[in-house]
């Protein structure tokens, strides 16, 4: 197998396919030439790969597609619009028909009211727990309708880590599905599914694409999870449209497609239904933005893990959250799993009040007030006001995400300026 690099900018796109193009074109094309009649039905029936309509595949996306399967080691990946979408896709598609998902409160302010709060209408439900590394607490949540537990690899904002092995083994143990986000590391850093997860959900606009110019988002799936296994009865009945009528054919999820049940229930069933489809040109962008992703994360981390340590000398600064420091009491899991550094993202909590903290935003002149991670430019954002307004207080609290905080996300500026300007708007802020 190539190395991570040199499948970031290979993987999935084979040029003699495409008018011998080196950079993968795109086809900005609603539909496609079924060719003839029996071509046509076959494609329609899933009996030969190809395109016939954007909606369900596109040569674009298909070939950013491959690339992330290949990069995170899944057998098989669908883009979509949104990082949200790929949450909800996958949750959805795990949870539908009454079932139940783990989560811990301190996700993502959007994934937190999908599950809390809008999940729920399509029966749905969560239960939340304080902390998905203690085990005998998320078996305590684990009942008869349990579908999933679903996390973040690395917790934005607060950079927690998430001891995957473990959970995998006691989820698995009960035939539940481990799905996590894996946005904020992105596979150069983690790739999930070697350590036991079953699907890995991304934002593929944020460190993906690198430069905050693409929303998309992916789901990817492992292979080893069987979907058959009696809690999913959405993947073991017959289902029109992956069967023949005419020739009397009926087949299941589980059926047809084995231990690839959930990532073409999620192309077949969600994409080509719900229509959250990403656009051949944040494909493309997000193409190119992967041929240098193990070049922008490696440097984002080293100047995160600097502008970390400094901050933790800086006056007004009480808090840093970052499990990258290597003083953390998280430092065996990074060591265990993020021997390259946990992400570009860190929060710190200063004294004073919210006042101060608009001070210190304002008063910032290299980082951009953008509620976005994982960008070429560095971004500041008060995520109690921004990303995170939707969860509930007790939660936010609980999660730390109070009126004080502050995230960055850390570009490929010099660290040395970025910290200069820090200091000066804090300095300036009291």
């Amino acid at each position: 197998m190539s190395s991570f690099a040199t499948q970031a900018v290979h993987a999935g796109y084979d040029p003699s396919e495409n008018g011998r193009a080196a950079v993968p074109p795109i086809y900005a094309s609603a539909a496609f030439d079924l060719g003839d009649a029996l071509r046509g039905d076959a494609l329609a029936a899933g009996e030969l790969d190809g395109f016939e309509y954007s909606r369900v595949a596109n040569p674009t996306v298909d070939a950013l597609e491959r690339r992330l399967a290949a990069l995170e080691g899944g057998v098989g990946a669908v883009a979509v619009g949104s990082g949200m979408a790929a949450v909800t896709y996958a949750l959805m598609c795990a949870g539908e028909g009454g079932g139940r998902i783990i989560a811990p409160s301190n996700l993502y302010g959007a994934s937190v009211d999908a599950l809390g709060d809008f999940l729920p209408q399509f029966g749905i439900h969560a239960d939340f727990v304080r902390n998905v590394n203690d085990l005998e607490e998320v078996a305590s949540k684990i009942g008869p309708d349990t579908r999933a537990v679903f996390a973040e690899t690395v917790a934005n904002p607060s950079t927690e880590v998430l001891d995957i092995e473990p959970l995998a083994k006691l989820a698995h143990e009960h035939g539940v599905a481990l799905i996590v986000d894996n946005t904020v590391p992105t596979p150069y850093l983690l790739r999930p599914i070697e350590h036991g997860a079953d699907v890995v959900v991304h934002s593929t606009t944020k460190g993906i694409t690198g430069h905050g110019n693409a929303i998309g988002g992916a789901v990817v799936s492992g292979d080893s999870f069987d979907w058959g296994n009696g809690r999913f009865p959405q993947f073991t009945a017959r289902q029109q449209v992956i069967s023949d009528d005419r020739a009397g054919e009926w087949h299941s999820f589980a059926e047809k497609y084995g231990r690839e049940a959930f990532i073409k229930r999620i192309r077949i069933k969600y994409l080509r239904t719900f229509g959250a489809v990403a656009s051949p040109f944040n494909a493309y962008l997000s193409l190119v933005g992967l041929e240098t992703l193990p070049q922008r994360v490696s440097r984002q981390v080293d100047s995160a893990r600097r502008i970390a340590e400094r901050l933790t000398r800086t006056p007004h600064v009480v808090k840093v959250n970052y499990s990258g420091l290597g003083n953390t009491p998280q430092f065996e899991l990074v060591r265990k799993y993020f021997p390259d550094g946990v992400g570009q993202i860190l929060s710190f909590l200063v004294d004073g009040s919210a006042d101060n903290v608009r001070r210190i935003i304002d008063g910032t002149k290299l980082f951009s007030y953008v509620p976005n991670i994982g960008d070429a430019r560095s971004l500041i954002v008060d995520p109690a006001h921004i990303t995170h307004r939707e969860v509930p207080a007790e939660a936010r609290v609980a999660a730390g995400v109070t009126d004080n905080l502050i995230r960055l996300s850390i570009g490929l500026e010099d660290p040395d300026d970025l910290i200069a300007d820090l200091e000066q708007a804090i300095a300036a802020a009291y």
